[in-house]
């Protein structure tokens, strides 16, 4: 496959892209290399780059999951860069979401910035995560409400790691890849005629491309870029709720959930047809468990929604469709047709 071009960097595939990070770390004459792992990747995935790289790297471990995405997490890898490295040195973060996001804020702040490159290893942060130059943290429960704008200098795709990935794991990211047809309508068609994930190297390419055009166009978020938002505003409430409860919830998983109650609210605000959201909603189902959303927790994301992102003048901005392919956003929906479109995914 071909490099993908982004603003400031190439997202490059398989042996090609370790070919250039051989040729990136060679050719700089980084004063360290250090590798951001969680006890994950380290196990199933380091001994595989270990055969990719011609150069020594120090290691750098911090615990798995979103739990772990916050500033104390960071203090300590901060620390040990304090300690260890210098405004020449060089991380690379192989991993999950959890480690490109939160690798690529520790890069960029540490010194006033060093140098990072993305690694990633799931099939969510392959097709979103680690694409697009966002980096952060959660605070406070609340998702990615810290961080900055900072590209890697490399990304590198590398399909043999969804090898080491469970089932669960993979359909967390067939619901980005299932967002990212819904905004574009690229592939929809083929997608929503089956009844199982797909994630062919056609389609994780597809999936990858249609973020980063958007990207180039609006790499701040000002206006398309939101786009990329759609489902997530109720996402991120509904896998903020669930953050700390006994019912884990995975990042694509509520993000599925947005996508049913968003395009509920097409439907009520924008008209988007009522026959095509029965058809995702019963084809999203078929694939993923309904993540149930109680009366006490439907009181707690309409607090949590005054907090997205998108918000302005103490008014929730979600984006929603008017048809497959088009969005608009800057919508704001009454708090009783939220409910409602939760009474309908919730049945």
């Amino acid at each position: 496959m071909k490099p993908i071009i982004s603003s400031s960097y190439s997202i490059i595939f398989n042996q090609d892209g370790y070919n250039e990070l051989n040729l990136i770390v060679n050719k700089n004459n980084y004063s360290k290399v250090f590798l951001l792992v969680d006890e994950n990747t380290e196990k199933h995935c380091l001994p595989y780059l270990y055969k990719k790289v011609d150069f020594s790297f120090q290691i750098i471990k911090i615990k798995s999951g979103e739990h772990y995405k916050n500033l104390d997490t960071c203090n300590e890898v901060w620390e040990f860069l304090n300690n260890n490295a210098d405004r020449k040195s060089l991380l690379i973060n192989l991993g999950g979401g959890v480690i490109t996001d939160m690798g690529g804020f520790i890069a960029s702040t540490f010194k006033r910035g060093i140098d990072f490159i993305n690694i990633p290893t799931t099939l969510l942060s392959i097709v979103d995560a680690s694409v697009g130059s966002k980096t952060g943290i959660n605070f406070n429960s609340l998702k990615n409400q810290i961080g900055i704008f900072s590209d890697p200098i490399l990304i590198i795709i590398d399909t043999v790691y969804l090898k080491t990935l469970d089932e669960r794991n993979i359909k967390s990211g067939y619901g980005e890849i299932f967002k990212h047809s819904l905004i574009s309508g690229n592939l929809f068609e083929e997608l929503i005629n089956n009844s199982k994930v797909l994630y062919s190297d056609k389609i994780i390419y597809n999936s990858i491309n249609v973020k980063n055009n958007i990207v180039l166009r609006d790499r701040k978020e000002e206006n398309i870029r939101k786009h990329l938002n759609f489902g997530h505003t109720i996402g991120h409430a509904i896998e903020s709720i669930k953050l700390n409860s006994d019912s884990k919830v995975f990042h694509g998983e509520a993000v599925i959930a947005g996508i049913i109650i968003e395009l509920y609210l097409s439907h009520k605000a924008l008209n988007f047809p009522i026959d095509i959201v029965r058809k995702i909603k019963e084809h999203l189902e078929n694939i993923f468990d309904k993540i149930y959303i109680s009366s006490n927790e439907i009181k707690h994301l309409f607090n949590l929604l005054q907090f997205d992102k998108k918000n302005f003048s103490n008014k929730v901005n979600f984006v929603l469709l008017k048809d497959i392919g088009n969005c608009e956003v800057d919508i704001n929906v009454k708090n009783e047709i939220i409910r409602e479109a939760i009474d309908f995914y919730n049945s």
